[in-house]
């Protein structure tokens, strides 16, 4: 099972949510801690942002990377689809 750590600026941003989507998060950071790698609502992301994932909550993207090793899974940013590829 892999553990899941929030950033300065992704905690800020869950600490902000309202309850519904804080729930709808908790939910997805307990699948993360799951299978990281493989559900519908995951996919690797290329380019700029190769090595990194998207999850997908609803019309917000959770932006992580996963250290292999350790087994952690760093949520770097919580951000709306509109800019989450800016």
């Amino acid at each position: 099972m892999y553990s899941v750590s929030l950033s300065n600026q992704a905690k800020a941003f869950f600490e902000e949510a309202t309850a519904s989507l804080q729930k709808r998060l908790d939910r997805g950071f307990d699948q993360l801690k799951l299978t990281p790698y493989r559900h519908s609502h995951i996919k690797p992301l290329k380019g700029k942002l190769a090595g990194y994932y998207r999850y997908r909550v609803g019309d917000y993207r959770v932006i992580y990377r996963i250290e292999a090793l350790t087994k952690p899974v760093l949520i770097n940013v919580i951000v709306h689809r509109s800019k989450a590829y800016e």
